[in-house]
C-alpha cells in the first residue's frame, strides 16, 4: 500500500455535492478513513477588477473532477472504490474502467495541482483576470506613479506586469505596475 493522489470524474456542478457524501460516509464509517484520507475540489482564486473595486472569487479549475488522496489496500480495493463509483453523481476513476485498480496521478502532478489550488503552504498562487489590451488607456491607482494616466505598450501575464507609456515633464516614459495598480479609462 502506497498513498497517493487519484482523480475521480463527477458530473459537472457536483464537485461539492460528492466532497460532502464522502466525507459524510468516512464520520458514518461506511469508507475507511485509513484508506481515504483526504478529499479536494482544486479551486483557485481570481482577483478582478470591475468599477474600480477588487473583487477576489473562488473558480473551479477541474471541473467535474476531485482529487481523492488514498492508500489503496492490494486486497480490499474493489469494495472501497466501488462505494466511491455509486455516489450519485461519479462517473468513475479518471484513467481505467470500473474493473481495474484505479492508478494515481504522479506526485509531480499532484504537487502542481495542489499548488494551483493554493492547498501547499507559501505557494498559493492568485490569478488576476486581467481585460487589459496594447493600446488601452489606463490610469495607474497604485504606487508612486498613481494619478498618472498613459497607454498600455506591453502585458506580461506571466509577472502580472504592465508597460505603460506615461508623460513625466514632457516626455513619454516606460513605466512597469502590476495590473492591480491599473484600471482602464
Amino acid at each position: 500500500m502506497a498513498k497517493g493522489w487519484y482523480i475521480l470524474h463527477t458530473y459537472t456542478g457536483y464537485e461539492n455535492k460528492i466532497e460532502r457524501t464522502l466525507r459524510s460516509m468516512l464520520e458514518a464509517k461506511e469508507l475507511d478513513p485509513v484508506v481515504l484520507t483526504d478529499i479536494k475540489v482544486p479551486v483557485e482564486e481570481i482577483v478582478e477588477i470591475k468599477d474600480g473595486k477588487k473583487r477576489t472569487r473562488s473558480n473551479k479549475f477541474l471541473p467535474g473532477y476531485i482529487m481523492l488522496e488514498m492508500d489503496l489496500p492490494d486486497l480490499g480495493w474493489k469494495k472501497t472504490c466501488s462505494l466511491i463509483r455509486r455516489v450519485q453523481g461519479v462517473t468513475g476513476f479518471v484513467g481505467t474502467n470500473p474493473s481495474e485498480r484505479p492508478r494515481p496521478i504522479s506526485n509531480d502532478e499532484a504537487k502542481n495541482l495542489l499548488q494551483k489550488a493554493g492547498e501547499i503552504k507559501g505557494e498559493k498562487t492568485v490569478h488576476i483576470k486581467q481585460s487589459f489590451a496594447i493600446g488601452d488607456q489606463v490610469k495607474i491607482t497604485d504606487g508612486p506613479f498613481a494619478t498618472f494616466t498613459g497607454s498600455v505598450e506591453e502585458i506580461n501575464v506571466e509577472k502580472d506586469k504592465l508597460r505603460v507609456m506615461v508623460q513625466i515633464f514632457g516626455r513619454t516614459t516606460p513605466v512597469e505596475v502590476g495590473l492591480l495598480q491599473a484600471e482602464k479609462i
